[in-house]
């Protein structure tokens, strides 16, 4: 229980939101000290360490603090600072230590699937397919737009959930817990369903082969395989390539099999 303890337990006066915005700003390095043995934890020590001055001006309890958020720590660095406003609140009521590692280490895992959910399969495939579509068809913001839709949710995240968190505190917990499942797997399903349209989109896969008999032609890609299918073949070799990971292939021997197939067919004429 002494570990537990404070050399001074008086709660600490409120944080400003200058002072919250300025740790979302250094909440961007979470990653800058990425390593298998802690994982995140360094740049979350950095992410939070004004706040935790503010909080405790006992040297001792400092320390103390310090040396607890080091410990292992990994989750989306796009949702991390609803951890930290909700972090940030106990500390500063001084809770039991105990306690307020418990719900650091019950809120990073399921915030770390939310976020690869909502922002890696649903946000940046749809973002990247707006801004992807603009700049083929010639037009130069197509990067800028992108860029733009991309970030304008990304750090609306950020802040939002920091105040939030912080506001929040403890009780954020619960309200978030409730509608966690439904959330992932909504974003889950749109996400999958974009990159199914991008598969059909942007993955060129054709068999330009004309089989002749007398005067009859039959076009291997149109007459056959796009009556079976539209867009088969960019399916077929798109859930290849994703087998083929799950197998343990490096994405560079997968690049490679890729030209490989490329040149093969290229040079026998039938792709």
């Amino acid at each position: 229980m002494a570990s537990n303890m404070y050399e001074n337990p008086t709660p600490a006066t409120g944080m400003k939101p200058k002072q919250l915005r300025h740790l979302v700003w250094r909440s961007l390095l979470l990653q800058a000290s990425f390593n298998y043995e802690r994982m995140q934890a360094g740049g979350w020590l950095y992410s939070i360490l004004p706040g935790l001055r503010h909080i405790h001006k006992n040297k001792k309890d400092l320390s103390k603090a310090m040396k607890d958020h080091m410990e292992f720590f990994n989750t989306h660095p796009f949702l991390v600072t609803f951890i930290m406003g909700v972090i940030l609140a106990m500390e500063e009521k001084k809770e039991d230590r105990e306690a307020i590692r418990g719900i650091k280490v019950a809120t990073m895992g399921p915030l770390g699937g939310i976020g690869d959910a909502l922002f890696y399969l649903t946000l940046l495939p749809i973002t990247a397919g707006i801004g992807a579509s603009l700049a083929v068809d010639g037009n130069f913001l197509g990067p800028i737009v992108f860029v733009l839709m991309f970030n304008a949710i990304h750090f609306g995240a950020r802040f939002g959930l920091m105040t939030y968190g912080y506001k929040a505190g403890v009780n954020a917990i619960s309200k978030l817990k409730e509608g966690t499942q439904q959330v992932s797997r909504a974003a889950s399903i749109v996400g999958l369903s974009v990159v199914g349209g991008l598969i059909a989109t942007y993955v060129s896969f054709q068999i330009d082969y004309v089989w002749k008999s007398g005067e009859t032609e039959l076009n291997i890609q149109t007459d056959v395989l796009d009556k079976i299918m539209p867009a088969m073949l960019p399916l077929a070799y798109t859930l290849l390539i994703y087998w083929l990971l799950k197998k343990g292939r490096s994405p560079l021997t997968l690049i490679g099999l890729t030209v490989v197939v490329g040149l093969i067919g290229s040079f026998l004429g039938i792709m």
